[in-house]
């Protein structure tokens, strides 16, 4: 049974061509395009069926069967350099399915089931040809979550939880050589495993909403999701550890992180002011707090104007860079400096959003978000290696910036 859902999870991952970079560390600003043209906004605010993983309870906002499905193609551009001039990555583009469906029973109760790509990250350089080729680093986590939400409504009140089954695969891999007296890398293949591990694993998201007079306040809370991919962690750190470095990372469990937020949302004459905070525990979670992230808090604002058959959306959602430079005087250090931003450079802050609806119907409408995220650099020490080669590279530095566009039809009955 776990092999035929891995298969079934797989045939939908097939659609992404690349490692996808979500915005907020490895997550996503928001799943649905009417939430990610306001800036990722979902815990204060409902947007129909789209905002089962956001805050389950507000699904009961669907008056009778809403379908909806798109997806988002995103398009990073990273680039790395140890002090001979910045490698591009070639994981520059990917897509990220959805697909939602909720129903109001009656009596209060609303239910649903969907299938959301929530997070990944990862770079490509196996074609690099500088003086150390970015190390030919190839890193690709993906990750994407089932859950089915059931709400209840009454008195404006209303609560909700969702349980999630999440699918994830990890693949690491680079070239290096070990040179005992630097401890640092050069040019044999170092795999994190034979090809990509795979693994499921369940969590809950719960949530609860107040609607009235045209106030919404909600609250919400994303259980962490323990993952282990086998060989992956622990086969890219072996080659460190027999120098006496990193040998603390000795897991190959990489678990998404335990996730809290409040919002809210006032609605007058067709205008919209919304406003989101959540706080993701990167530090408490497993193979992130070894590899030195940071807790992020992340503030949201959204503006939407609606009329009969139209919307037209902006937002900005800031959270500080997880990624946090660890002391690169010390070979530990260093190599964690030099993994964070050559493979997982999650460091990007800012994000500014515009969407629009249009309604063809009563039953048929189409929504569009563009997210723009300007390009932050970020530079870290690697002193403890800083006499290897001709290179002596006493630091690393990546350049990271991300466009991405949503598209989401839906269907109402």
């Amino acid at each position: 049974m776990k092999r035929t859902i891995k298969l079934a999870v797989a045939a939908a991952v097939a659609l992404t061509s690349t490692a996808a970079f979500a915005t907020n560390g490895d997550h996503l600003i928001g799943m649905g395009a009417k939430a990610r043209g306001m800036g990722g906004i979902g815990i204060g605010m409902s947007h129909g069926a789209e905002t089962a993983l956001s805050n389950p309870a507000l699904i009961t906002s669907v008056k009778g069967t809403e379908i909806s499905f798109g997806g988002t193609v995103f398009m990073p551009d990273v680039a790395t350099s140890f002090g001979a001039g910045y490698e591009k990555s070639d994981a520059d583009l990917s897509v990220i399915p959805e697909v939602a469906i909720t129903q109001n029973v009656g009596d209060g109760i609303s239910w649903g089931v969907g299938m959301f790509g929530v997070a990944g990250m990862g770079t490509d350089y196996r074609d690099s040809t500088g003086m150390t080729s970015n190390f030919n680093m190839v890193t690709n986590l993906q990750l994407m979550q089932f859950a089915v939400p059931l709400a209840y409504k009454a008195d404006g009140f209303s609560i909700g939880i969702a349980p999630v089954l999440q699918y994830g695969s990890l693949d690491i891999n680079y070239a290096g050589q070990l040179d005992a007296s630097n401890m640092m890398m050069g040019m044999v293949d170092v795999e994190g495993a034979a090809g990509v591990a795979q693994d499921l694993g369940f969590g809950y998201n719960v949530g609860a909403a107040y609607e009235m007079s045209g106030l919404t306040l909600g609250a919400s809370y994303k259980s962490a999701i323990d993952m282990e991919y086998k060989g992956q962690l622990t086969g890219a750190m072996e080659a460190f550890q027999g120098f006496g470095i990193l040998t603390s990372l000795n897991s190959d469990h990489l678990e998404q992180p335990a996730e809290m937020g409040i919002g809210a949302s006032y609605t007058m004459d067709g205008h919209t002011l919304a406003v989101d905070y959540k706080k993701i525990k990167w530090s408490d979670a497993k193979g992130y707090k070894d590899f030195g992230w940071d807790d992020q808090n992340v503030y949201v604002i959204g503006y939407q104007y609606a009329q009969d058959n139209w919307a037209a959306r902006l937002g900005y959602n800031h959270a500080s860079n997880c990624v946090k430079e660890q002391n690169g005087a010390t070979g530990d250090g260093a190599a964690l400096n030099m993994f964070n931003l050559l493979g997982f450079p999650a460091i990007v802050e800012d994000h500014y959003t515009l969407g629009g609806s249009y309604a063809f119907s009563k039953s048929t409408s189409m929504d569009v978000a563009y997210v723009y995220t300007p390009e932050v650099t970020e530079t870290y020490s690697m002193a403890a290696f800083a006499n290897f080669g001709p290179m002596n590279p006493t630091t690393v530095s990546t350049q990271h910036s991300q466009d991405a566009v949503s598209v989401q039809v839906n269907f109402n009955f």
